[in-house]
């Protein structure tokens, strides 16, 4: 790495946080804490549950911020507006990206706007929905989500009028307004990006209904084929649309794009994440590795990201 350890300065490393995927923050900030120590970077570990950002000047005199807050309060724009105003650099997108990613919703609209992949979707924001027409509406299948969660939390699939209520009242638990879409029936990928560089594609395989929250952090059962068996062409394809999608919601500096690729080889985009997971079962060091960067490797141009854009805005 041609920077020098010392530029970097004091790092934060904020991880855990107050929002429902706290406990994946944890580990992914552990993680990464190690790393950057390991390193030889000045690195120490900040919760905003547990300590005011005004801390960051004050006691901690952060240099610069990595963010591993996954969710509410840390992938949504918010915390980065609140480090933009303190004049700290942060990893990531900025607060515009954040704020457009994080809300699945939006991102669908966008993807919509620029022509990119993506599946009918209806969106809901009470409980007075008439579940049978919904459904026919969507094809006699759909996966329901809260509009601003992660982790695939509060998420669940629906193939009649009952479970629709039932998944409808279950997400409404996460968010006054959730996504209803269509169900893909097909193979599930996610593309990494960091910096402009397109990571190989993972592929996730799962004996449960889909890629959800037990899969991701507590299965034995789930399988990572990473680069993904597919064609040069459908590779191509797929990573285009991941990048296309990334910039369309204005993210940057890193993050993953979900997919998915039905029986008739269509792909459709699913989501961005702008703070991915970087537990040991995560999915972006899983890429970067592919790509012949360790995990150490990873964590270190993520960081080095924060020198380019100083204290200016990120979008």
């Amino acid at each position: 790495m041609s920077t020098s350890i010392s530029n970097f300065g004091k790092v934060a490393v904020m991880f855990g946080g107050h929002s429902a995927e706290r406990e994946v923050s944890l580990r992914s900030g552990k993680a990464v804490l190690a790393a950057l120590q390991q390193a030889g970077i000045n690195a120490v570990a900040f919760d905003p549950a547990e300590q005011s950002l005004a801390a960051l000047i004050n006691e901690v005199k952060a240099d610069r911020v990595f963010i591993v807050l996954h969710g509410r309060g840390g992938e949504d724009g918010t915390m980065q507006g609140a480090l933009q105003l303190l004049g700290l650099p942060y990893t990531g997108s900025g607060v515009l990206g954040s704020a457009l990613a994080m809300d699945k919703i939006r991102c669908k609209r966008l993807f919509i706007a620029q022509q990119l992949p993506t599946a009918p979707f209806a969106v809901v924001h009470n409980d007075t929905v008439d579940y049978a027409a919904l459904l026919q509406e969507l094809g006699g299948k759909v996966m329901v989500k809260p509009a601003n969660e992660g982790s695939s939390i509060g998420m669940s699939a629906a193939s009649s009028a009952a479970e629709l209520e039932q998944a409808i009242a279950a997400a409404l638990k996460y968010d006054s307004e959730i996504l209803v879409e269509r169900w893909i029936n097909g193979r599930e990928f996610t593309i990494a990006i960091l910096g402009d560089t397109v990571l190989p594609v993972v592929e996730m395989r799962t004996p449960r209904a889909f890629y959800d929250y037990e899969a991701k952090y507590q299965a034995n059962s789930t399988e990572y084929l990473c680069p993904a068996p597919l064609t040069a062409e459908q590779t191509a394809a797929m990573q285009a649309d991941a990048l296309a999608a990334f910039k369309a919601v204005g993210a940057s500096g890193w993050g993953r794009v979900d997919l998915m690729l039905n029986a008739q080889g269509e792909h459709f985009l699913l989501e961005v994440n702008t703070v991915p997971g970087m537990t040991e079962k995560s999915l972006v060091p899983m890429a970067a590795k592919a790509a012949g960067l360790s995990f150490s490797e990873l964590v270190l141009a993520i960081l080095q990201q924060t020198l380019a854009t100083a204290n200016t805005e990120q979008d």
